[in-house]
């Protein structure tokens, strides 16, 4: 199945009196790129996390949020009663011992650096919110790849109808490679006799042929075509063998539109030019939305 890179997951529980929310979000890049907010208290947490990510995604920018809500009542945080007298009683020598006038706000003492930390869950505690986080963000991730799975099957479908109009202009391009030579042999051998007429002088059919004959060597896309058709034939392969095939999909539109190009310079065809342009079309289309596949 093709993945998009774009997708989201979330899911939610509660654990010991706290409300956990992972939250998933994923968008196109060429490789893989984390970016992470986590709660001072769960910091420990990102490693774990880093290598769950790798596990279930392949490439995108992956943003990831953990939120935690306390519904226990209990508090989340401790305050430094040290660091908060030590600070009281530098103020107070400051104010010496005319402090008749001065009030301390514990509410703007709070704020003071170092006073509010983070509570520091013993052992057990620990490992009983690593576990939940980690539950958490692995239901958030299958969440995560069923949406871009979803988008994925879309990418599919578009990826595949342009691959058919592709091969639809090459077949028309095929049937026209015979006729452009017979038509450039009568061209020009209409020419020559109008020429000649003027001049009185009998037309030379083995240098006309042998003319013709370098035209056809040099206007002679055979082998491109069937190198394209080759390419969309992989490309197709790859869609149905699904999986993180977003790379080589690039790397198979690279190939398809460089034998497109050169079937354009050599032929001067105006009906194989226009079919040529509908190819490049259908490859640029094709080149935008592998851009959207893991």
């Amino acid at each position: 199945m093709i993945r998009s890179m774009t997708g989201f997951g979330q899911a939610c529980g509660e654990a010991d009196g706290v409300i956990y929310t992972v939250e998933i979000r994923s968008v196109n890049n060429r490789y893989l790129k984390t970016q992470m907010r986590l709660p001072d208290i769960m910091a420990f947490l990102e490693g774990d996390l880093e290598k769950l990510h790798r596990v279930n995604v392949q490439r995108g920018t992956i943003s990831y949020s953990l939120r935690m809500k306390n519904v226990s009542g209990q508090a989340m945080f401790d305050v430094d009663e040290n660091t908060l007298a030590t600070y009281v009683q530098r103020l107070k020598s400051l104010l010496g011992d005319d402090d008749t006038h001065s009030r301390l706000d514990l509410g703007s003492m709070l704020m003071l650096p170092g006073i509010v930390q983070p509570a520091i869950p013993d052992e057990e505690q620990t490992e009983r919110m690593r576990q939940t986080a980690l539950s958490l963000t692995q239901e958030a991730l299958e969440q995560l790849n069923v949406s871009r799975g979803e988008e994925g099957e879309v990418l599919k479908k578009d990826l595949l109808a342009n691959c058919d109009r592709i091969a639809e202009k090459l077949a028309d391009i095929s049937g026209r490679v015979d006729i452009v030579v017979g038509e450039y042999h009568d061209r020009l051998k209409d020419r020559v006799e109008h020429l000649l007429s003027q001049a009185k002088l009998k037309l030379d059919e083995d240098l006309l042929a042998r003319e013709v004959a370098i035209y056809a060597e040099r206007s002679d896309i055979a082998e491109e075509i069937s190198r394209l058709t080759s390419h969309v034939a992989q490309f197709r392969e790859c869609c149905e063998k699904g999986g993180p095939i977003g790379r080589r999909l690039d790397f198979v539109a690279q190939e398809m539109l460089r034998e497109a190009n050169t079937i354009g310079s050599k032929s001067a065809d105006a009906a194989i030019a226009q079919s040529v342009i509908d190819i490049k079309c259908a490859i640029d289309r094709i080149k935008e939305q592998v851009q959207n596949v893991e």
